[in-house]
């Protein structure tokens, strides 16, 4: 089987015969054979076991066919490195052990090792660039969402801590930001030295801030992050979570390629609040995957209908999948990605033509 870069080509606006489709969390607890694994490992213990984390990240590929695989890791991965003590607890998400409060607790925070204390993360990219035959999109973690986390000590729905820093102690706030900036530039530079085709920053929860405390307090960041990461010719993707509509049109100095988009803006909105400087990313509600087929069909062409209208255009969920997702129904949905996007596309194309010769 030849390298399928169908996801490569879209990302950097190439012609395509049909749409690439990968998921966000498409190695996770939806699949059994993933689940009997969890039996034995926690999410670290299978990180830390390079060949058991590629075997995981390939099951989807395998499974669904399709057209990247994203690395099996977690966003807190890193965080161990810089001096962060923490634990992923089930049913609650990351837990803090030493949680950030004070300008003590950032002076502690070190640079990130990434060969020393994350060789197990590299391996796997190595391992994996090797393996498959379609793109590895790595990831890391946005400073905004990191930070709530270490602010917080888990995962909160008010950030009210990470709100009390970032408003009262702004000198505080921005000596985290850097710190996790830095962070996430040589993580993400080490993942494509080391095979990484392509990256996500997620930026999970960011969309709990109003635009005008968003470009405030966290842009800065993510415009450094991806400015220092801009000589790297790998496609670069920023995701910036749920609800984040309001965000994008603050976006438009951010050196990535392509912005995912949440499930509550349309694709055309997407592209019209970008300013058409970015390809798009999603973005069919997740939970959609409980409805029927038809349904689920009828979401996902009204999609592909509008993402098909412009280049660089990659077809996914509005956020992660969840445990509950029916396998059978994300491998249906794949195969009907491709073949109803190769239908459309042939068709536009012939209208194009014809418009074009009157």
């Amino acid at each position: 089987m030849s390298y399928n870069d169908l996801f490569i080509r879209a990302c950097r606006g190439e012609r395509v015969d049909r749409l690439p489709v990968w998921y966000m969390r498409q190695a996770g607890r939806y699949d059994p054979d993933y689940r009997k694994i969890k039996e034995n490992y926690s999410l670290l213990e299978i990180c830390k076991q390079p060949e058991l984390a590629a075997e995981v990240t390939m099951m989807p590929v395998k499974k669904l066919g399709v057209d990247a695989a994203i690395l099996y890791s977690d966003i807190m991965n890193p965080v161990a490195s810089i001096g962060i003590d923490f634990d992923i607890v089930g049913g609650v998400g990351p837990v803090i052990h030493n949680p950030i409060r004070t300008a003590e607790d950032i002076a502690k925070l070190t640079p990130i090792d990434v060969e020393g204390d994350l060789s197990h993360v590299l391996e796997t990219i190595r391992i994996l660039d090797r393996e498959l035959e379609v793109p590895l999109i790595t990831f890391a973690g946005a400073p905004f969402t990191i930070a709530s986390y270490l602010i917080e000590g888990r995962p909160s729905k008010s950030y009210i801590k990470t709100k009390t820093m970032m408003y009262s102690e702004p000198k505080l706030w921005f000596s985290l930001m850097d710190k996790l900036g830095d962070m996430a530039i040589a993580y993400l530079r080490a993942h494509m030295a080391a095979g990484g085709k392509a990256f996500q920053l997620f930026d999970s929860w960011v969309g709990a801030l109003a635009p005008r405390d968003f470009a405030t307090y966290v842009l800065p960041t993510i415009e450094r992050i991806f400015g220092e990461l801009s000589d790297l010719p790998q496609p670069k993707i920023y995701f910036p979570g749920v609800a984040s509509g309001e965000l994008l049109p603050t976006l438009g100095k951010v050196k990535a390629d392509i912005i995912g988009l949440d499930w509550r803006v349309s694709i055309a909105e997407g592209r019209r609040r970008l300013g058409g400087e970015f390809g798009v990313q999603g973005n069919l509600d997740p939970y959609l995957l409980t409805a029927p087929t038809a349904v689920i069909q009828e979401h996902a062409k009204a999609i592909i209908d509008e993402g098909i209208k412009e280049p660089k255009y990659v077809f996914n969920l509005g956020h992660g999948l969840f445990p509950e997702a029916p396998l059978d129904k994300l491998r249906e949905l794949t195969d009907y990605v491709h073949d109803y996007s190769a239908r459309a596309i042939s068709a536009l194309g012939r209208e194009q033509e014809e418009v074009a010769h009157g």
